[in-house]
């Protein structure tokens, strides 16, 4: 296969969302209280459609099996190692925490851990998020979460468009309301909340599951804010930022301006528009990109041209999800 790879969302309803989804990026949503968005997922919970006509009817996930010449896979029976998301935060999310590689190992077979990062696509006026914690021990975490002072024990952040948060597992977070994000993370949909504004569930009516006893076992005390300083290089047309280089996944943000030409750099390389519109070139056919589009370039694609006026972020996998 010489040519991207086209990828169909797959949206979630969620407590916490909104119509964002629709009003930025025209996307079908099935209700108002659409909160997320997998655009590019090989998991279980939410995989991806693959929209080229070659592979009609497959998914993410099958292609990732069935043609591991495409990832430079060398391991079909491991899942798709990254997913990808949008998220609409019209209310805040709960406070939770994910856990790392061999906690999940132990405690959900199937599941990877969760190291997760968030590219803000807009926020309004005031926004924040939750990201860390104030506790100094051990001690002192478990006995604010057991007491509720969350005051004394959240962390909030401001933020605004453009901001960029990495999120190893461990970390106690939670985007706030306002807030437009792209997320990039492990495959994994394992979370436990810590905290729920004590929300009833509107089918239940319910308090929704905490997860208390998880949460201590794999929150990172005292928290320290990893903070990776980006880097901008000019090639021509193309202004490329490195966001983040980590163990699990890479993400950097391309802006073009005219025409681009890209070479291979990695076993895949995932795109999403995130502003704009333009046009990708390879083998001399030409695919329209336009807002919120979402492709894999595959291993077997050595250089590609882009042209046009927009925003991608970008990401491929790390040395531990290769």
């Amino acid at each position: 296969m010489t040519e991207p790879i086209f990828l169909t969302p797959v949206l979630h309803e969620k407590i916490w969302g909104g119509t964002a989804l629709k009003d930025v990026f025209k996307m079908p949503i099935p209700s108002a209280t659409t909160g997320e968005a997998w655009i590019i997922s090989g998991h279980p919970n939410g995989v991806s459609p693959v929209a080229n006509d070659k592979y009609a009817g497959q998914t993410l996930a099958q292609l990732w099996q069935n043609r591991p010449d495409l990832f430079e896979n060398k391991d079909a029976t491991r899942p798709y190692p990254l997913l990808v998301k949008f998220l609409d935060a019209h209310r805040d999310l709960s406070v939770q925490v994910h856990p790392d590689d061999t906690y999940a190992a132990a405690h959900h077979a199937s599941e990877l851990g969760k190291t997760e990062s968030w590219y803000i696509l807009a926020a309004e006026p005031g926004a924040e998020i939750y990201y860390g914690h104030q506790a100094k021990t051990k001690s002192e975490f478990d006995t604010l979460v057991d007491q509720g002072a969350w005051d004394k024990l959240l962390q909030k952040v401001p933020v605004k468009a453009g901001d960029f948060f990495y999120v190893p597992a461990g970390t106690l977070h939670a985007l706030g309301a306002g807030v437009l994000a792209l997320e990039t993370q492990q495959s994994s949909d394992v979370t436990y909340r810590v905290y729920d504004f004590d929300r009833p569930d509107p089918k239940t009516g319910e308090l929704r599951q905490l997860h208390l006893a998880d949460a201590k076992n794999v929150t990172t005390v005292p928290f320290v804010p990893e903070k990776p300083i980006a880097e901008t290089l000019q090639l021509g047309a193309l202004t490329k930022t490195t966001l983040v280089e980590a163990p699990y996944f890479n993400v950097y943000q391309d802006v073009i301006a005219g025409e681009a030409f890209m070479t291979k750099q990695a076993p895949y390389t995932q795109y999403t528009v995130i502003a704009g519109s333009g046009t990708v070139t390879v083998n001399e056919q030409v695919y329209p990109l336009a807002l919120a589009t979402s492709f894999i370039m595959p291993a077997t694609v050595a250089e590609w041209q882009f042209s046009g006026d927009m925003t991608l972020i970008v990401s491929t996998p790390g040395p531990k999800s290769r």
